[in-house]
């Protein structure tokens, strides 16, 4: 036993920060989230036509679905699509073979594990690390996604109030609110003046967009578009509702977030106990594991504590 599995950690870390180092070399600062001026407005802002924008917008959008068939790319293409990635599917598989060299040589230099180790650890880092990344960044821009969207209805709400047609509100929404929201619905005012119905291309946005309560949204206009009714009356009971679910939600989260966290801890205290007597005391399973029960009885351990995890997660999922 050794500091080989520190190693590793520190490697996988390592890969992820280079990951997000390169995106936003690559692209700058104008794909991060935290941007309080809306990616689409940007672009607006450097001169360039509203049609090229929403080519450029809609070229993004779409560029991984290509590949959402096609075996274990696939799973990296949905995760892009959601978290609306501006690298190119072949950039991603680009980025994924140099993290695996990368990882090939930094595992040479710091292990001495052998060849088909090195090999199997170097690819599974390459393409798990893409995955995390992509998950995370889908995770985010669907939180925040869902939390402007309650603002985003009241916005609406006052400005059909006001008197202006429900076109105009969803631009006032694209101009006023910042990434991801402003960003998707400004693609949709867009592709409404370029003469595509506006519900239904609010209806392919729920497709992009796995949020429960957009999907009421585009629900709610499409049945007043075809049986008419004070949509502002509609969407005005609509956005409370949003809102109420997601301040349930956050109660929820705060209530169960001790009950999380000590699911958490129990499921991976073994496993980093069992790294940190490696690291501290190498030697510490020598008089052990020379025995002839050593090898089952650790793989019923590790056999063990993967029950273990799956019941922890199981017991702490809690749904609304």
């Amino acid at each position: 036993m050794s500091i080989e599995p520190l190693i590793y950690a520190v490697i996988f870390a390592a890969v992820l920060f280079l990951i997000e180092g390169i995106y936003l070399a690559v692209f700058g600062k104008s794909v991060r989230l935290e941007s309080r001026v809306n990616r689409r407005l940007q672009l607006l802002e450097k001169g360039e036509s509203r049609e090229s924008v929403m080519e450029t917008l809609r070229k993004e959008r779409e560029q991984h679905t290509k590949t959402l068939r096609i075996p274990v790319i696939g799973m990296l293409s949905k995760k892009a699509t959601v978290a609306n990635i501006a690298f190119t599917p072949n950039a991603i598989l680009a980025i994924i073979a140099l993290l695996m060299v990368l990882v090939f040589l930094a595992l040479t230099i710091a292990t001495s594990a052998g060849l088909t180790m090195r090999i199997i650890v170097s690819i599974a880092m390459g393409y798990g690390a893409v995955y995390v990344w992509l998950s995370s960044k889908a995770k985010k821009r669907m939180n925040l996604f869902e939390e402007q969207l309650p603002d985003a209805v009241e916005l609406m709400v006052r400005s059909l109030r006001v008197g202006h047609p429900f076109a105009s509100s969803v631009n006032i929404v694209a101009q006023e609110m910042p990434d991801p929201l402003g960003t998707e619905f400004g693609t949709l005012v867009d592709e409404a003046n370029f003469g595509a119905d506006i519900s239904a291309s609010l209806r392919q946005m729920t497709e992009r967009v796995d949020v429960q309560d957009l999907r009421f949204l585009a629900v709610a206009v499409s049945i007043q578009s075809q049986s008419g009714g004070n949509l502002a009356e509609i969407l005005d009971g609509l956005a409370k509702v949003i809102r109420s679910r997601f301040k349930l939600f956050r109660r929820v989260d705060a209530i169960t977030a001790e009950a999380k966290w000590s699911g958490w801890f129990l499921s991976f205290f073994p496993v980093v106990a069992l790294i940190a007597i490696n690291v501290l005391q190498p030697g510490y399973y020598d008089g052990v594991e020379t025995t002839p029960v050593f090898l089952p009885l650790a793989i019923v351990v590790f056999v063990f504590l993967v029950v273990n995890i799956i019941f922890m997660q199981m017991m702490v999922n809690f749904k609304v």
